[in-house]
């Protein structure tokens, strides 16, 4: 039974990138011209559609505070706990005031079905058995930020497929300390039970996202940043503890 709702799964995902496909033109196009405000612009509009019918499809129902805590626009990193394969679409879903890119593992960019999307939508791979491509891949991601390009990391660096955050890498935010861009935290909540849980999509799933009070690292003392993964983890930590509802 788990197979054949797996199968059905993967075929709804499939189903989504007829989402994408009316916009690779227009992106193309604003690559190749290097509009980067245009580029950012069909990014956020074509994320956030596919996101929202993601959500739809799997009947996942979000519940959002704190989005007066996000700027009218970026660049800015997006810091989130990482409960889930669902993370992504809900956090595309919900954040649609500018576009942003993940840094995600680097094996993602041979996806068969998401793979192409994932290496033309400014996004960051990270190969987390090599120190010197994980060096590189931050400087990656400092590059697209101050381009103006903002970005979405979860430094616990996998799944934590459960309700338990896992401890912060250790200066994966310097992503934001050293260009000096704004820090956001995000607590995920519940995300695990649309799959982790038992294996399967479960439809229905009350997933909720709090976005928390922006931190700036612009002018941040050293001794400041260097501590910064580890702050942002206990204000997250704190607020998945209160629970969704505090």
């Amino acid at each position: 039974m788990r197979i054949f709702r797996n199968f059905v799964t993967g075929i709804k995902l499939y189903d989504a990138l007829k989402v994408l496909t009316p916009y690779r033109k227009a992106l193309h196009d604003a690559q190749a011209s290097q509009d980067a405000e245009k580029e950012r612009e069909i990014l956020l509009e074509l994320t956030s559609r596919w996101g929202n019918h993601i959500v739809k499809t799997f009947d996942i129902r979000i519940t959002v505070t704190g989005k007066e805590n996000i700027p009218d626009k970026g660049p800015v990193l997006f810091v989130a706990n990482h409960q889930s394969f669902s993370d992504i679409p809900v956090l595309c879903s919900v954040l649609d005031k500018f576009q942003f890119g993940f840094v995600a593992k680097s094996t993602l960019e041979r996806n068969p079905i998401y793979g192409r999307w994932i290496r033309e939508t400014r996004n960051v791979y990270i190969d987390r058995e090599s120190a010197r491509a994980s060096l590189r891949a931050i400087e990656d991601g400092i590059k697209l930020l101050e381009q103006g390009f903002s970005i979405m990391i979860f430094p616990e660096g996998a799944r934590s497929r459960g309700p338990q955050i896992d401890e912060f890498k250790k200066g994966s935010l310097r992503l934001a300390t050293k260009p000096g861009v704004p820090v956001i935290p995000i607590a995920l909540h519940n995300a695990y039970r649309v799959f982790e849980e038992y294996g399967y999509v479960k439809y229905g799933v009350d997933v909720a996202v709090n976005i928390l009070p922006m931190i700036e690292t612009k002018g941040m003392p050293k001794d400041v940043a260097s501590n910064l993964s580890a702050e942002v983890e206990e204000i997250i930590r704190r607020d998945l503890e209160k629970g969704p509802n505090a």
